[in-house]
């Protein structure tokens, strides 16, 4: 009988690989039923801010759909210009109510403050219908 080895799930829980006598299994998490509404429930707020680059942190209800969403800052130096965007992707875990989202922005300037908004969509772009009004944070000051 062929040996069977299960390697780890990844850090959402969402892939399971199985490698069955030099064969290469995967399973790919299911798209979930979407939430009647999208909610920030904590947030979004700045994890970790350097000169040059500034992650921001929220939490939202889980919002279902397809598996891969996003996490999107707009953010700009003008609160009514927020024209810049950055994103990362996440894979939703199906069995949590909530999702913890983080998008990194880089090259930023030193000492200057950012005004942004922050929202989430599926990997098609559908967006889950949530938006955060506008908030700031200053970039600590230059080396």
């Amino acid at each position: 009988m062929a040996q069977r080895r299960l390697l780890p799930f990844s850090a959402c829980g969402l892939l399971a690989i199985a490698v069955t006598a030099g064969s290469l299994l995967a399973q790919v998490s299911p798209t979930t039923q979407r939430a009647g509404r999208v909610q920030i429930r904590e947030g979004p707020e700045i994890e970790l801010s350097k000169d040059f680059l500034t992650i921001i942190r929220w939490t939202t209800n889980n919002p279902g759909g397809s598996p891969v969403h996003y996490g999107i800052v707009h953010y700009g130096t003008n609160p009514k210009d927020l024209s810049l965007t950055a994103k990362n992707p996440i894979r939703l875990n199906p069995s949590h109510p909530l999702t913890v989202f983080r998008v990194r922005m880089d090259d930023l300037k030193p000492a200057t403050t950012y005004y942004y908004t922050v929202d989430s969509a599926e990997a098609t772009g559908a967006s889950d219908g949530v938006k955060s009004t506008v908030k700031r944070f200053t970039t600590p000051g230059g080396r």
